[in-house]
């Protein structure tokens, strides 16, 4: 297969140097003396001297010094900035773990329909039953895929499954008298496992992996007791490997009395392929946004519904959207041994219908589908760049993939590969975890071939520069508005205010290091 140079700009991405939008001024510097977005009338009642009305140290010498502007100007200015932010829309963002996939605009334009965007929470059941409904078939479908018994969809994030998800198995153990205290982390998890525990009162005790990435079945053994509440574990894992011992690990810890918590982060990799439930989970959280294409980013909002099987399912929270003898769906509140309300109303309901959308279009096949699309697509990137990087964990991959750029020599680090890449209008994957200085890779299944193509044909060019021209990546970017920051000093003394009188953007923006010509000739 031929491909394309890699200095041809995929329509799909931004990052070629002539679509770059310039260093964009401050407010302040936009600020032009007697300009305003707001023209009031004349003062129509007697003025009142606020020193006479408000105590002495609420009121001001002088007003504010603030920016003076007309509103295009002020227009103008947020639209360009918005043309700088990396989005999924406009670029690749192969954000290992975090699975940053494109969001199927239709599902957006039914989310926004007045007669589900409008609802109000306390509005009466009676009122709402279309929404009820949506609601109940969307949690009687990850039922099914699961392959647990009941569904929750009240938690608000991943990470507010889990803790809900270990909330419940405390329950349980509580409920047959038990403390259990202990809880099983395998050392690939995700840094909210830990967190969650700690929320819950538990001890986390690590378990070791062996060297090809899995699960030490040894360790384990040496390490669940009858103190062991659970273990948590993703499958597939963090560093993108299916746990084909998973079933032996469920028997091991249910003779002991143990749950198997299953962290579903990364779901999107085996949904309609197999369920969790069949392999011997006990309860498990989904992200949407992985999963099902829902918004994710800037701290939400987000969804993070959970499954469990039956002998949890009475510990689930509070509501429950349920479907009634009569045919009609309504909030069952009458649960007396649920972990209660861990979300205010009834969850994330814009996010949830975004999910039934998605699901709804895809069906059965077009989930098994979406899995196994992003599954090879990690694999026909790993197969691209073997060779060129190092990769400590031997495939098959499922979503996902760890690759170590080894070029030390040469004084280039996995920061030097991510800012490079920042050039050619590709978000950085995740960096330095699990494994030290590498990059994990997710393409997702919702990028074309020609993308992940260019990608490789990226990642290709930049090692041969890391071999060949290092200082070409030592001064990445060289094609941002702003170059490398010096990031230490900037998390130690940031500078977070503008002062008159210091350096401009534009004059900080010409502080640019050299050229990719000049770095790559020194």
């Amino acid at each position: 297969m031929s491909h394309k140079p890699v200095n041809e700009l995929d329509p799909a991405m931004a990052g070629d140097e002539k679509s770059l939008p310039q260093t964009e001024p401050l407010l302040f510097e936009l600020s032009q003396p007697g300009n305003s977005a707001i023209n009031l009338p004349d003062l129509d009642v007697p003025p009142v001297d606020p020193r006479r009305v408000l105590p002495a140290e609420l009121v001001a010498d002088e007003a504010p010094d603030l920016p003076e502007l007309g509103e295009l100007t002020v227009v103008r200015h947020y639209t360009r900035l918005a043309g700088k932010i990396f989005s999924v829309d406009g670029n690749f963002y192969p954000l290992g773990s975090c699975t940053m996939k494109y969001n199927p605009k239709v599902s957006e334009k039914l989310a926004a329909l007045d007669g589900l965007a409008h609802v109000h929470p306390h509005q009466h059941e009676r009122d709402i039953q279309g929404l009820l409904k949506m609601l109940y078939d969307l949690r009687t479908w990850l039922q099914e895929i699961s392959g647990l018994a009941e569904v929750s969809l009240q938690p608000a994030a991943g990470a507010h499954g889990e803790l809900t998800s270990l909330m419940a198995i405390s329950a349980y153990h509580a409920d047959r008298g038990e403390d259990r205290t202990r809880v099983l982390v395998p050392d690939t998890a995700h840094g909210t496992n830990p967190a969650t525990c700690s929320l819950c009162s538990r001890f986390v005790i690590t378990v070791d992996s062996r060297p090809d990435g899995r699960v030490d079945l040894d360790d384990l053994r040496k390490k669940v007791d009858n103190n062991t509440a659970a273990m948590m574990i993703t499958n597939p894992s963090t560093v993108g490997l299916f746990e084909g011992q998973i079933r032996e690990i469920a028997e091991i810890l249910h003779e002991a009395g143990a749950m198997l918590y299953m962290d579903g982060a990364n779901m999107n990799a085996i949904a309609g392929i197999t369920r969790p439930g069949d392999f011997g989970v006990d309860i498990m959280h989904f992200n949407t946004h992985k999963t099902f294409a829902t918004p994710h980013g800037c701290g939400g909002p987000g969804a993070g519904p959970i499954a469990a099987a039956a002998h949890l399912a009475p510990y689930l929270p509070v509501p429950q959207v349920v479907r009634r003898d009569d045919g009609t769906y309504g909030w069952d509140f009458d649960r007396p041994k649920s972990v209660g309300k861990v979300r205010s109303f009834y969850g994330q309901v814009g996010i949830l219908v975004r999910a039934y959308c998605y699901i709804a279009s895809l069906g059965h096949e077009g989930l098994r589908d979406m899995a196994e699309t992003a599954v090879l697509s990690a694999n026909y990137l790993a197969a691209r760049i073997k060779g060129k990087y190092r990769l400590p964990f031997e495939g098959p991959y499922a979503h996902e993939f760890i690759m170590v750029p080894d070029f030390r020599d040469q004084g280039v680090t996995e920061l030097d590969i991510a800012k490079r890449l920042l050039d050619f209008g590709i978000h950085p994957p995740t960096m330095s975890w699990p494994v030290p200085h590498c990059l994990m890779i997710e393409p997702t299944e919702t990028e074309s071939l020609y993308t992940l193509d260019r990608f490789a044909d990226v990642l290709i060019k930049i090692a041969d520069e890391a071999a060949n021209s290092p200082d070409v990546l030592h001064y990445a970017p060289h094609k941002m508005p702003v170059a490398r920051l010096d990031e230490v000093s900037a998390a130690r003394r940031p500078e977070v205010c503008w002062r008159p009188g210091q350096a401009t953007a534009v004059e900080q923006g010409q502080q640019k290091s050299p050229s990719e010509k000049e770095a790559a000739e020194r």
